[in-house]
């Protein structure tokens, strides 16, 4: 039987030829625009580990760190104009690794020039822009996935079915703490201290952190019905909020409460979630899940991953490719933005 999608909307498109195994291409030839201290070793050499991925090029607009960064990972090409990588006629897929000021702008710049997205998280400064992005995917067509990569690392996976195997019975609550002093060693390196910069993060060091946990939320409760916080600056290190604290209730009628403290004396990574009949303890930073229920602990231990961003890179590959749905898309990213706009504005 000979189907024609000539005349069918593009939803239909993809869904048809996921269900045929059809490629819509065959290798994702990558391009990372601003291929700092962050690519260096959680992203950046997955994409020449993953089935069907190859890095061809990186851009930063200082030319002779974009070279060297190209010459010690044998990256093919090296840019130092965001619009030549862009509009390289190789390249059908491009990486966003820029602070989140920029995130915007270059990803309606790919998009519009008929590439694949992969952004950072945040997905951008805050919930408006991301709308902006969202809605120019939809205009331009394009396929846009958001770097929440948790959600397909084996660690979080195992709390996903956990909860779905109703482990712990009915979940009723969460309780979120993240505690760090001022100079962290979660914060990964950069050359400048742009994370303490509103104009060009979002807000300090919550809105480089907090992604990573209210992702995680929204992936396992779902749709959010209301949220609300507030944020201060205790420490008066930088000129950022250092303290958030915000509540949550799903949809579902799961509620949570998390604290954020970049200014304290101890670090304090937990996140505990509390059911009818039993809890889930992880940090967020860290390998070890503790399911409790009926007086009994038991323990599951992960491996640390070489590069933490591979596994969702494989699944945004598959996306790409249209074998698979969306891992993280814009609308999923836009509810974790809302949820960080309420605790900060």
């Amino acid at each position: 039987m000979e189907i024609s999608l000539s005349n069918k909307p593009n939803y239909f498109i993809e869904k048809v030829r996921n269900m045929l195994g059809r490629k819509e291409v065959e290798v994702i030839k990558w391009g990372i625009i601003g291929c700092g201290d962050v690519t260096e070793v959680k992203s950046g050499p997955a994409f020449n580990k993953v089935a069907n991925s190859k890095l061809l090029a990186v851009m930063r607009r200082d030319g002779e760190k974009a070279r060297d960064y190209a010459t010690r990972h044998q990256v093919p090409k090296w840019y130092d104009d965001v619009n030549m990588i862009i509009n390289d006629p190789e390249i059908n897929a491009i990486y966003i690794a820029t602070p989140p000021l920029q995130h915007e702008e270059y990803a309606i710049k790919a998009m519009a020039a008929g590439k694949f997205v992969y952004v950072e998280k945040p997905m951008t400064l805050n919930a408006d822009a991301a709308i902006r992005m969202r809605n120019a995917a939809s205009k331009y067509n394009a396929k846009l996935s958001v770097a929440h990569y948790r959600r397909e690392q084996p660690m979080f996976q195992k709390v996903k079915s956990l909860l779905e195997n109703n482990e712990i019975g009915t979940v009723k609550l969460v309780q979120l703490q993240m505690l760090q002093p001022p100079k962290s060693d979660l914060i990964a390196n950069s050359e400048s201290n742009w994370r303490m910069d509103p104009a060009i993060s979002g807000g300090g060091l919550f809105h480089d952190l907090a992604p990573h946990q209210l992702d995680l939320m929204i992936h396992f409760f779902g749709a959010v019905e209301q949220s609300q916080g507030l944020s201060l600056n205790q420490g008066n290190t930088y000129g950022v909020d250092d303290m958030v604290t915000g509540h949550i209730l799903f949809k579902n009628g799961v509620v949570f409460n998390g604290n954020w403290c970049f200014s304290a004396a101890e670090n304090r990574d937990v996140c505990e979630i509390i059911g009818t009949n039993g809890r889930i303890n992880f940090p967020m930073f860290g390998h070890k899940v503790t399911l409790s229920k009926d007086g009994n602990e038991e323990e599951f231990i992960f491996d640390a991953l070489q590069h933490v961003q591979q596994p969702m890179i494989a699944e945004v590959v598959r996306y790409f490719q249209g074998e698979t749905i969306n891992p993280c898309s814009a609308d999923q990213a836009i509810q974790s933005m809302k949820i960080m706009d309420s605790f900060t504005l």
